[in-house]
């Protein structure tokens, strides 16, 4: 069971999945969601999201980060937008497990 209080990081809370969960998460009473913009956590960067997990240590980790654009940006650059996404799921992944993250949302 998790409790109201649980510690949730949602990555990409921003974006359509992720803002949508956070929009059901405060509908139903979790009130302890921390949150990092891609400009303030470059989820690319394995230091940095080691660090910000180990220091933040949530309870529970959703993954609806994602390099996102519109169709010509997908079209013209599919190879950058699946590697940046490989990058940044994997990244949280290693973090989640190697910090003993409890809970993991992909």
């Amino acid at each position: 069971m998790i409790s109201k209080s649980s510690k949730i990081y949602v990555a990409g809370h921003r974006g359509m999945v992720g803002s949508a969960t956070v929009r059901k998460l405060q509908k139903k009473g979790f009130n302890n969601l921390i949150f990092k913009t891609s400009e303030e956590l470059d989820l690319k960067n394995q230091s940095l999201v080691d660090q910000f997990i180990a220091e933040e240590q949530p309870e529970i980790i959703i993954d609806a980060a994602a390099k996102v654009g519109g169709i010509l940006s997908n079209y013209k650059y599919p190879y950058e937008f699946l590697m940046d996404n490989m990058l940044i799921q994997n990244n949280l992944i290693k973090a989640a497990h190697e910090l003993d993250i409890p809970k993991f949302i992909f």
